[in-house]
């Protein structure tokens, strides 16, 4: 595994930002490192990085322990933090130039490395303005060249989309996507529809806990052993009537007409409710399985 992080804790006096938390993510995979605000996200990035020290527990990056082996973490470890720092008085080609020296690269090496990072990150046109003069979106796209011009195996991004127009936020994700075939991802975001449309996994943390490890997929089929049913009718009815149909665990009325009925998750409960509305002759205006979001399942496992 390119990270594992095994039974972490990080405390801050009387506060336990991190609490026992582990899991592992391998080469070439996307993991979605989702929370609340204050849940221990880029604690635990810090730790990863070599920023901060554990208090218990270790992280290991290509083997190397955080604490023990913390250089060559730091080689083997890109980094673009939630606030993207920059020297906005250098050139963008000037300071990829100065990152590559302080990671070692020299010469025809460094050149060619920068050169390959400017075209990978789009930053052809960019090149020789100076970074104060760039829009969010170019600044963020310097931090990702930053972070990726000493080859590292693994790449650690907190919230790299956040602030970024609509436009941007898609060039950014194709960037990080094109980025994890070979390279392992780790990046925090607050939007959901990144995870589903990037994501290999996603690991939930809580208040400083692990509550959820698992490939999308399987999260969003999993979070619960219930399925949700909205039913609307053209004018309001007795709704003792929907909670009797077999396997109907409870229902209540969300606005005018429609109905949340929630049954069992091995349970259609469509077709029984269509025959009670053609019996009882109530138009059925919509009948449809409500989608178990990723959102959905965030609030649950973090309310």
């Amino acid at each position: 595994m390119s990270v594992e992080v095994k039974n972490l804790t990080k405390i801050f006096g009387s506060q336990r930002a991190v609490d026992d938390i582990s899991f592992s993510v391998g080469q070439g995979q996307i993991l979605g490192f989702l929370g609340p605000n204050g849940a221990g996200k880029s604690t635990t990035m810090k730790i990863a990085t070599c920023y901060l020290p554990p208090t218990t527990g270790t992280v290991l990056v290509n083997g190397y322990d955080v604490v023990q082996d913390s250089i060559a973490v730091r080689r083997s470890v890109g980094y673009l933090p939630e606030h993207n720092p920059l020297y906005l008085d250098m050139y963008v080609h000037e300071y990829l130039q100065f990152v590559a020296s302080v990671y070692g690269l020299k010469g025809r090496q460094a050149k060619e490395r920068v050169q390959e990072m400017v075209e990978l990150c789009g930053l052809t046109l960019e090149q020789g303005k100076k970074i104060g003069a760039l829009s969010k979106g170019y600044r963020q796209r310097v931090g990702l060249a930053q972070a990726l011009v000493h080859d590292p195996q693994v790449l650690i991004l907190d919230e790299p989309t956040t602030g970024l127009d609509p436009n941007q936020i898609v060039e950014i994700r194709a960037l990080i996507k094109r980025i994890g075939q070979d390279k392992t991802v780790i990046f925090s975001t607050h939007i959901m529809q990144e995870v589903t449309a990037i994501c290999d996994r996603v690991v939930i943390i809580n208040r400083g806990k692990l509550v959820a490890d698992s490939d999308v997929a399987s999260l969003q089929a999993g979070a619960r052993n219930e399925k949700t049913t909205l039913v609307e009718f053209e004018q309001p009815i007795p709704i003792e009537v929907l909670e009797q149909v077999p396997g109907v665990l409870t229902a209540t009325l969300t606005e005018g007409a429609t109905y949340r009925v929630v049954s069992r998750k091995d349970t259609d409960i469509r077709a029984t409710i269509f025959r009670v509305a053609a019996e009882r002759h109530w138009p059925l205006v919509g009948l449809r399985h409500e989608e178990n979001s990723l959102e959905k399942i965030f609030q649950q496992l973090t309310k």
